[in-house]
């Protein structure tokens, strides 16, 4: 089977939590669109109780799209991170997941790149990473950039996963991977995507990197 019909064959489920989105969540819904042409995937918005009228949005984006393209799946207040992506997760259909962020520091462009070095590789996981050739951070101001490059020093220091960003939060898995490895982890908040990368490296999947810029002004 060539790679054309694999990726034919294969559905990608995108998960992405929501907190007070409203202004956002249009662009990446429609960027999502534009990058991904003959792919078959869904948009699982997984909102915390906006109080700013995100799931308004996500609403009005379904008639647009499609219910079976855009997947609103609310919950009633903040709950954390890692039991969104677990929540998206009860309603994904595809065989593979990806997460991302909804507030622009994640562009959907690098969406196909992701896809094709998955299918290039086979890795059970494709991991953006901002600190190889190719990648990096813009928008961000110096204390941000030094305190995430600091977490993955000490990460990698003392976890030896074999990853160059563990604080990287956007990523494609397997389905059945990021089931596996999700259901784990105990940690929350900011150390929640290091823990899932460390555990997946040590329970032996295949980790893939893309390399990415995080650019928040160079939208399109």
């Amino acid at each position: 089977m060539d790679a054309q019909n694999k990726n034919q064959a294969n559905k990608y489920s995108i998960i992405v939590p929501t907190y007070n989105e409203r202004l956002n969540i249009g662009l990446i819904v429609y960027l999502i669109f534009k990058h991904l042409k003959d792919v078959d995937f869904e948009v699982i918005v997984v909102d915390d109780g906006s109080p700013d009228g995100t799931q308004d949005m996500v609403i009005q984006l379904q008639k647009v799209y499609g219910e079976d393209r855009i997947l609103l799946r609310p919950r009633p207040k903040k709950l954390g991170l890692g039991t969104a992506y677990i929540h998206g997760m009860k309603h994904a259909s595809g065989n593979f997941v990806v997460i991302m962020d909804a507030d622009l520091s994640h562009h959907p462009k690098y969406l196909p790149k992701f896809i094709s070095k998955q299918m290039e590789t086979r890795a059970d996981i494709v991991t953006g990473t901002r600190y190889v050739k190719g990648g990096g951070v813009h928008g961000w101001n110096l204390i941000r950039k030094l305190t995430s490059r600091g977490a993955n020093v000490l990460a990698q220091t003392f976890l030896w996963p074999g990853v160059s960003d563990l604080t990287g939060s956007f990523r494609l898995y397997r389905k059945s991977v990021l089931e596996d490895i999700i259901n784990c982890c105990v940690s929350k908040g900011y150390v929640f995507q290091m823990e899932m990368i460390v555990r997946a490296s040590r329970k032996g999947y295949h980790i893939g990197e893309v390399h990415l810029h995080n650019d928040v002004h160079n939208l399109g």
